[in-house]
């Protein structure tokens, strides 16, 4: 008999079909799993997938009282209660790195898109303006990559992919993180003092208590008109109506954004600018990282199932 696993986040059939040829799902489809399954069924559960996103709190690991592994799919965990995992001894597993490449693609591909105004441009073409010559201030020419200053900040898989992709534009590359690392690139003690040099501040921190919020209003400032910010990290990490705020009336130049405070997230002033470049969170969508995400998920069920540590766990380090 093939080992059974809820499915508690809700994900598109072709992605749980891996995890179907070899265990039993019970797919709980982002619902409670108390209002999809009787308690017998669940009494069973000794594993779950989730999207590291959705919140998962300790009242719904009491409804599985054998559940033994929180396993999410990608490389984020923040919507975990960690502690509340801990304290009724449930392992949690990620999939570190699994997407990276693919995340910092889309990182550059927004901040391309957003410092020469590809949008702008794009419309200029297809509503006729370029044809009839019709003169526009947003086609004037902008700051090239030569020599222009990006801000890298957390310096793990996905920043560390994004610096050297955008080193390859000939600029110059700094970055923050919680610790100084082994890299080439010039290390600044602060959010602040980063946002202050540079003229593209790319995200890539994880998300968490102490990063909520943390790009606000008095980083936007320091980021300064001439200023992009790229977020393909949370959107827990930007104080939204600050940015919304500092786009409107041009404390920053524009933004390029995959995540947002709510997801999804529906027409409202953010969508309505024409200075931000928007994608709805599909910097790991890849063949390439589904692909991946899903060696690590079966890698850290396989290793749980097999009474061993799981494969890709989360840690202190990587917390």
């Amino acid at each position: 008999m093939p080992e059974k696993v809820l499915i508690y986040s809700r994900f598109p059939k072709a992605q749980m079909e891996r995890f179907g040829e070899r265990f039993e799902l019970l797919n709980a489809a982002g619902k409670a799993p108390n209002e999809v399954f009787s308690a017998e069924q669940l009494a069973d559960i000794r594993a779950l997938i989730t999207a590291g996103g959705t919140p998962l709190r300790g009242d719904a690991m009491d409804m599985m009282p054998k559940l033994g592994a929180i396993v999410c799919y990608g490389t984020g965990y923040d919507g975990v209660d960690l502690a509340a995992a801990a304290k009724r001894k449930i392992a949690v597993g990620h999939s570190p790195g699994a997407n990276a490449a693919s995340v910092a693609d889309i990182a550059v591909t927004l901040m391309l898109a957003a410092t020469r105004r590809l949008l702008v441009a794009d419309d200029y073409v297809r509503g006729g303006s370029w044809a009839a010559a019709k003169p526009s201030p947003m086609m004037r020419p902008q700051a090239g990559m030569l020599g222009r200053k990006i801000g890298v900040y957390g310096m793990g898989e996905i920043g560390r992919k994004i610096a050297v992709r955008v080193a390859a534009f000939e600029t110059e590359v700094g970055y923050f993180s919680r610790r100084q690392h082994d890299v080439p690139y010039r290390y600044f003690p602060s959010l602040d003092a980063l946002a202050e040099w540079c003229s593209v501040l790319m995200i890539a921190v994880r998300a968490g208590a102490d990063t909520h919020h943390v790009v606000d209003a008095n980083i936007l400032r320091k980021l300064g008109k001439d200023g992009y910010v790229v977020n393909i990290s949370r959107g827990s990490v930007i104080d939204q109506p600050a940015l919304i705020a500092a786009l409107t009336d041009q404390t920053i130049a524009g933004a390029g954004l995959d995540v947002y405070a709510k997801e999804p997230h529906a027409p409202d002033a953010l969508t309505a600018l024409p200075n931000v470049v928007l994608s709805p969170h599909i910097g790991g969508h890849t063949l390439e990282s589904h692909v991946a995400m899903q060696n690590c998920v079966l890698a850290n069920l396989d290793a749980f199932f097999a009474g061993k540590p799981l494969a890709h766990p989360v840690t202190s380090s990587s917390a």
